[in-house]
């Protein structure tokens, strides 16, 4: 098991073995993301990767989850993808679902029958990063991707068995467009109606070319208060039944978790006890990545 660089992956992941098969994100232009900064995308080989799964044998046989790392391994061609697949599948009997991180494009261009047959053989959950429902905020952090795109893409991996986890970026918007972010965010996500549904809160990283319009006055973000304004506007437009909703991750300064859309009316309440000063919110050097 061996790793190269920074390895990122989804907190519900974190009891997974993580078998990195590329480094870094082909995309790599996001203006708020850091992780691959500096680094270059490549796909891993195809005789190391199968090495790696003959090492973890030794020491994790009982594996019952993998994630596939890094950025956007679901890009890989699907043949490349199903050789790793059946080695997992065979190296752990206990094997119960693989994960991978998906942009839009990378589900879009395999048919039907591609994702059919990666599902067939355990890829059963992906994730994607929505970020944002709202076309204008997606072209100015350089998402690479329209709400068009992601909507397709999600319903895609679903019609096949594919359950989708999507994430949102609260904040990502900044002050000026915090309502069009939320409510178009929304109804995008009505639009998918994914399996998972989660939602972040934007953390300035350095170095990145978002700390550089937050340094230089271009982008106003929204205090505290805010933030969790903005998650109520997302929480208070969802119509999306079925999908679990998480907004507890460390960035997050009003834990949330519910299930559309029977806890809609608690989750709102909830919301509320923090807005009127009832609940306290997570205070900032709690708050992380």
């Amino acid at each position: 098991m061996r790793y190269e660089g920074m390895i990122i992956r989804p907190p519900s992941e974190a009891d997974s073995y993580l078998l990195q098969i590329t480094y870094g994100c082909s995309h790599n232009k996001c203006t708020f993301c850091g992780t691959y900064l500096g680094t270059k995308f490549r796909v891993r080989k195809l005789d190391e990767v199968l090495e790696d799964i003959s090492m973890a044998q030794r020491f994790i046989p009982h594996t019952r989850r993998v994630f596939l790392c890094d950025g956007d391994a679901m890009l890989l061609p699907t043949d490349y993808l199903l050789k790793i697949l059946k080695a997992l599948t065979m190296i752990f009997p206990d094997l119960q679902r693989v994960g991978i991180y998906a942009n839009a494009s990378d589900i879009l261009k395999k048919s039907d029958s591609e994702l059919s047959e990666l599902s067939r053989h355990k890829l059963t959950i992906a994730y994607l990063g929505l970020e944002s429902g709202n076309d204008e905020i997606l072209k100015k952090v350089k998402k690479g991707a329209t709400a068009k795109d992601m909507i397709d893409a999600v319903r895609k991996a679903q019609d096949v068995g594919i359950k989708m986890s999507v994430i949102g970026l609260i904040g990502l918007g900044g002050r000026e467009l915090s309502t069009q972010h939320a409510i178009d965010t929304a109804k995008v996500v009505n639009k998918m109606t994914p399996r998972y549904f989660s939602l972040l809160t934007l953390m300035i990283v350095p170095g990145t070319p978002l700390a550089d319009d937050y340094k230089k006055g271009r982008l106003e973000l929204p205090d505290p208060e805010e933030m969790v304004k903005e998650v109520r506007m997302v929480v208070e437009n969802m119509d999306s039944p079925g999908t679990i909703f998480r907004a507890n991750h460390a960035s997050n300064y009003a834990p949330l978790a519910g299930t559309f859309n029977k806890d809609k009316e608690r989750l709102l309440q909830e919301i509320d006890r923090y807005l009127n000063g009832k609940n306290e919110f997570r205070p900032e050097f709690l708050r992380g990545l």
